[in-house]
């Protein structure tokens, strides 16, 4: 069913072949002590919904399905619903199918298992609004190119050790320090054995700026691991968090008046190469910062359609509070090498490693995307760049709100958009993301933007953030 390009057709053949493989797959998992399988996917709001089957039912579920109402794609973050040309309404039925190669035990959730799901119509095909399917396309699309994508996600997280409604940090010690990692050392220690013993890569963990906030780090992989490696950390760290009375929240904005959670993307872009094997487009070139022409392309594709990018990377009316200059969120549009206030910071690696470390991170998203969605309109923006020749400007090497409006506008740097009403209006109007997602997609993405905007209009920084709070 997985491929290098979009799952296959639901004949008869194939769902055998899935029954078969998902048979042995419930015999392994119940001589672990595993009784049911989450079936996930993120829906248009950014946050993880499920379905689950006890292992018994697993070789069922791979071969016809767990039916869902196409109607979860239209849910607000507050779970009210809304409409869209596509989807709305109590009619229709989607069938989840989980991915067996992505099939993994949850260490955090003893008896549990995850695996994401590909969602298909009842006669077979791809859902219009499954947006793995459309990152595993857009990826596929890149290939039929020559090109292939690293990428990961940063999670930043906080942790509350209050039982109701408010934030009240679950650590105390200063920002990036040891403290924090001797306040909350059994927890963190619980986590770093749980990521493992499911299958995540991690780089590194360190205390952040905000109260109570962490971040972590995974190894880059290819988009479609990377998203469902995101979604399962997350998952992972909110079970550890609850193990320890505490609750995790990935909220773009946790208190109205201290920094949010970022979500920041690192991309790198890659070719084979019949002498050199595997060749980073992003080091080793006569481009800026060492870029090949391909690579400076595929970052101005990202960076020139950064406006309309954000409706899927910062999809909530709270990331608009958290998206704000000098708080190193990427207030706006200009790149520049290490700049951390740049929305898109080219990482060079060290000496030495440049090679295989030189990557981009995009630093304007956050934690309410759906992290499928985000990745496949980078995509779609980066490959739009290289077909186009797209040139990079002049890179910014200090914080761009530091400079007069004047010095901004003769060097070209935008302010990004400064509410989601702004970032919708630009994403709407844009031909490429349009194409790339479809339809269907185009226009649920647009309709549940502009409910929020709608459930949310007239509040307060503070009623925004407490709305939000918990519900990513």
């Amino acid at each position: 069913m997985e491929d290098s390009g979009q799952p296959s057709p639901l004949d008869g053949n194939e769902r055998a072949r899935l029954g078969a493989r998902a048979a042995e797959a419930a015999r392994r998992l119940a001589g672990q002590d595993i009784v049911a399988v989450a079936l996930t996917w993120v829906d248009v709001s950014g946050i993880t919904r499920t379905k689950t089957v006890p292992v018994s039912r697993l070789e069922h579920a791979a071969s016809w399905g767990v039916g869902m109402s196409p109607v979860f794609d239209v849910f607000l973050l507050d779970d009210s619903i809304v409409s869209g040309r596509y989807v709305g309404g109590p009619t229709g039925d989607v069938r989840l199918h989980p991915d067996l190669d992505r099939l993994v035990p949850m260490a955090a959730l003893p008896g549990w298992a995850h695996a994401p799901a590909a969602r298909y119509a009842q006669d077979g095909t791809v859902h219009p609004l499954d947006t793995r399917a459309l990152l595993r396309r857009e990826t596929a699309r890149l290939a039929a190119d020559g090109w292939s994508v690293r990428t990961a996600f940063e999670i930043e997280w906080a942790v509350s050790d209050s039982d109701g409604d408010g934030f009240s940090p679950a650590c105390h010690g200063p920002a990036y320090g040891m403290t924090r990692i001797s306040e909350l050392s059994g927890y963190l220690r619980d986590l770093l054995r749980a990521l493992d013993a499911s299958g995540v890569s991690v780089d590194q963990l360190h205390p952040e700026y905000a109260a109570g906030q962490y971040e972590l780090s995974v190894a880059a992989e290819d988009p479609v691991g990377a998203a469902d490696t995101a979604v399962l950390a997350r998952e992972t760290i909110r079970a550890v968090s609850m193990e320890h009375d505490m609750i995790a929240t990935f909220s773009p904005k946790v208190e109205a008046d201290a920094v949010g959670n970022g979500a920041h993307v690192h991309l790198s872009l890659w070719r084979e190469d019949a002498a050199e094997g595997a060749v980073n487009a992003m080091a080793g070139g006569g481009g800026p910062c060492g870029m090949t022409a391909a690579g400076a392309s595929f970052a101005a594709g990202i960076l020139h359609r950064l406006p309309a990018l954000l409706a899927v990377g910062a999809p909530a009316v709270a990331s608009y509070l958290r998206l704000v200059p000098s708080h190193w969120a990427g207030a706006f549009a200009c790149w520049g090498p290490e700049n951390r206030e740049a929305a898109l910071r080219f990482i060079t690696g060290a000496q030495g490693e440049r090679a295989s470390a030189a990557n981009l991170e995009v630093k304007c998203f956050d934690g309410a995307a759906n992290p499928y969605l985000a990745l496949a309109a980078l995509l779609a923006a980066g490959r739009a760049g290289i077909g186009a020749e797209l040139a990079l400007p002049e890179p910014v090497e200090v914080d761009p709100a530091s400079l007069t409006a004047d010095e901004r506008s003769a060097r070209g740097i935008r302010p990004l958009p400064s509410s989601l009403a702004e970032s919708v209006a630009a994403f709407e109007a844009d031909l490429v993301l349009r194409e790339a997602l479809g339809e269907a997609v185009t226009d649920t993405v647009s309709a549940v933007r502009r409910g929020e905007i709608e459930l949310l209009d007239g509040a307060t920084p503070q009623e925004i953030t407490e709305i939000t709070r918990w519900r990513h």
